[in-house]
C-alpha cells in the first residue's frame, strides 16, 4: 500500500469516527432531555412499569445517577401526591422494607389491593415551586388481597406477613424524604412515607425523622405501645413490641404529613445544605451523624435506643449543633430487633414500658425499655435536651421572654409576645440540678395550669466546650405552625411568619458551623422560679 493510500484511509477513519461521536451526543443528549423532562414535575412522566418488570426478581430501576440534593429546591413542584380520595377497606394499602434506604439501594414495596392493579408513585417532598412534591419514578403493580393480620402471643406484635409486590431500585433518586402515592384502580388511594437518606452528613444540617415513634404510636391492626384490641382505654392489653411490617393508619402518612413535610418543605427554601435521615440510620450506622453541621430532631421524638441517645451526644461533643423541635423528646428507653420471620435488623421496636416487665432488665438495667429517668438505670433526657417531660394534655401560648436571643433576628419578636395555642398536647419544662447543662439562656417562658396544677414550660438555647449549640423549642405544634395551610390549634399568620423566620435563623446558622462560637449565651436560668421537683406528677 502506497504512503498516499495510507493517508486517504486514515483521514476516511477520521471522518467516520467524527460522525459517530456525533451521532452518539446528539442520541445521548435526546436521551437526557427525555428522562429529566419526566422528572421535572410536568406531564411527560418516565414510562411506567408493568407489574411483571417490577417483580421481586428483577428490581425497578431508575434511568440516570442520581443527582444532588442540593438542586431540588426550586424546581417545579405538584400536590399531586396528597390523597384526595379515601380508600375503602380493603381497596388498598401498603409499606416498605426497608424504611430508610441508601442512595442507590433497592427497596420492597408491599401492596394488598382488591382492586387489578395499582399504580405507585413516588414523590419527592421538599421547597419546590408550584407544589411541595416532585414525581421521581412511577410503576404499576398487580393488586392482590394480601393475607391477614398476625399477632403474636407474647408481644402482642401485629404483623402484615405480606408478599412483596414488587422491588425497587433508587437510582437516580436524590436523598431525601419521600412519599410513594398507592392509587387502585378502583380509585381509593394510600400513602408510603420513605426515607432516602443521605450518603454522608459532613458539612450539612442532617434532618432527621422520629420513625421509633411513629411506630410506637401506630395502631394499624388494631393495637400500639398504648393499648391493646380493646381500644385507648386497654393500656394492659397493649403491645410490647411494635413492627415496621405492617402500614400506617389510614390513609398511611399519619405524622409524616404532620411533622416532616413542613420542616422539609421550609428547610429547603432556607438555602442550606441539607442531609436526610432516619433515627433508625444512627442505630445502624455509626458514621451517620459524622461532620454534620446540624442535628434535627423532627417534631415528636419520644422513642429513643441507648445507642441513638450515645451518637447524638457524641455528635454535640464533636461540634455538632442541635435542634429539638418537639416536645414530650426522648421520653421512653426502647431498643430494636431484628424483624419477626426474617423480615431484616431493626424492624422491631422493643418498648416494654416496665423494667419489671422487660425479660431483658436483669441482664442489662441500662437498656431495659423503661422511662429514662427511672431508677433501674437513671439517665434523664434533661443532660441532652435540657429539660424533662411535663403535662400532657396541653394547650397554652408560647410566650417571648428574651428577644435579643439572636435565633430571633428579624422577626419582630417582643417581649411578652405570646403565640396562642403553639405550646400544644404536651410541654417539658426545666428542672435546675445537677443534669441541667449550664450557661443556659431562657428564650421563651409561660406558666399555665396542667390537670389543675400550677407549672411552667421553657423554650431554650445553651451551649457546650465543643462550641455546639443546642436549641429546645419544646413545641409539638412547631412543625405544623411552618405551614401556612397548618389546620391544627388556629394558628394565626403571624405565628407562621414567626415560626418560619426562627427556623430559618437557626438552620442557617447551624449551617455555618458551632454557633457557641459566635453566639455565646446569657445564662438567665436562675431569674426563673423552677421547682427542682416535679409538681405535676410523681417522680
Amino acid at each position: 500500500m502506497s504512503s498516499r493510500s495510507a493517508v486517504r484511509i486514515t483521514r476516511l477513519g477520521r471522518v467516520v469516527l467524527t460522525l459517530l461521536l456525533v451521532c452518539g451526543v446528539v442520541v445521548g443528549s435526546v436521551l437526557i432531555w427525555r428522562v429529566t423532562r419526566g422528572q421535572s414535575g410536568s406531564t411527560d412522566h418516565a414510562p411506567s412499569v408493568a407489574a411483571a418488570a417490577g417483580s421481586a426478581e428483577e428490581p425497578v430501576k431508575s434511568a440516570v445517577a442520581a443527582p444532588s440534593e442540593d438542586s431540588e429546591p426550586g424546581r417545579p413542584g405538584t400536590e399531586d401526591w396528597a390523597v384526595t380520595v379515601q380508600p375503602k377497606p380493603d381497596e388498598v394499602a401498603g409499606y416498605t422494607n426497608p424504611a430508610s434506604v441508601k442512595p442507590g439501594g433497592t427497596f420492597s414495596l408491599f401492596v394488598s389491593s382488591s382492586a387489578a392493579t395499582v399504580t405507585a408513585t413516588a414523590y419527592r417532598i421538599g421547597g419546590y415551586t408550584g407544589g411541595r412534591g416532585r414525581q421521581i419514578w412511577q410503576g404499576t403493580v398487580t393488586g392482590q388481597v394480601q393475607p391477614a393480620t398476625e399477632v403474636t402471643a407474647t408481644t402482642r406484635t401485629v404483623v402484615a406477613p405480606w408478599k412483596p409486590s414488587t422491588q425497587i431500585s433508587t437510582l437516580g433518586w436524590p436523598a431525601g424524604f419521600y412519599l410513594i402515592k398507592l392509587v387502585a384502580a378502583t380509585g381509593g388511594q394510600w400513602q408510603v412515607p420513605l426515607v432516602v437518606r443521605s450518603g454522608s452528613s459532613a458539612g450539612r444540617v442532617a434532618l432527621v425523622l422520629p420513625l421509633t415513634t411513629w411506630q410506637a404510636y401506630n395502631d394499624w391492626g388494631g393495637l400500639s405501645l398504648y393499648h391493646g384490641s380493646g381500644g385507648r382505654s386497654d393500656f394492659s392489653g397493649r403491645s410490647y413490641a411494635v413492627s415496621f411490617d405492617r402500614p400506617y393508619p389510614s390513609p398511611g402518612a399519619g405524622e409524616f404529613l404532620y411533622s416532616a413535610l413542613p420542616m422539609v418543605a421550609a428547610a429547603e427554601r432556607d438555602n442550606v445544605r441539607l442531609a436526610y435521615l432516619a433515627n433508625t440510620d444512627l442505630q445502624s450506622d455509626p458514621e451517620a451523624l459524622t461532620g454534620a453541621r446540624g442535628y434535627v430532631s423532627v417534631g415528636h421524638d419520644e422513642y429513643w435506643t441507648p445507642l441513638m441517645r450515645q451518637r447524638v451526644t457524641s455528635a454535640r461533643e464533636s461540634g455538632t449543633n442541635l435542634l429539638i423541635t418537639g416536645a414530650n423528646t426522648m421520653y421512653w428507653r426502647v431498643r430494636l430487633q431484628d424483624g419477626l420471620g426474617g423480615s431484616g435488623a431493626d424492624r422491631l421496636v422493643v418498648g416494654y414500658k416496665s423494667a419489671q416487665l422487660d425479660p431483658q432488665a436483669g441482664q442489662d438495667p441500662g437498656g431495659a425499655t423503661a422511662h429514662f429517668k427511672d431508677p433501674q438505670a437513671p439517665d434523664s433526657q434533661q443532660s441532652l435536651i435540657g429539660t424533662r417531660y411535663e403535662c400532657f394534655p396541653v394547650d397554652a401560648s408560647w410566650t417571648v421572654t428574651t428577644p435579643s436571643w439572636w435565633g430571633f433576628n428579624g422577626t419582630d419578636a417582643k417581649a411578652g409576645e405570646a403565640f396562642a395555642h403553639l405550646l400544644a398536647v404536651e410541654a417539658d419544662r426545666v428542672y435546675p440540678g445537677q443534669e441541667t447543662p449550664r450557661p443556659m439562656q431562657v428564650i421563651a417562658n409561660v406558666a399555665y395550669p396542667c390537670h389543675g396544677k400550677p407549672t411552667t414550660a421553657q423554650a431554650l438555647y445553651y451551649t457546650v466546650p465543643s462550641g455546639a449549640g443546642v436549641v429546645n423549642l419544646n413545641s409539638l405544634r412547631w412543625t405544623c405552625a411552618l405551614d401556612p395551610g397548618c389546620r391544627d390549634g388556629n394558628l394565626t399568620p403571624r405565628t407562621n411568619q414567626f415560626t418560619t423566620g426562627v427556623t430559618k435563623n437557626i438552620l442557617q446558622a447551624f449551617a455555618q458551623g458551632p454557633v457557641g462560637h459566635r453566639f455565646p449565651v446569657t445564662d438567665n436560668l436562675d431569674s426563673f422560679d423552677l421547682p427542682p421537683t416535679r409538681t405535676v406528677y410523681p417522680d
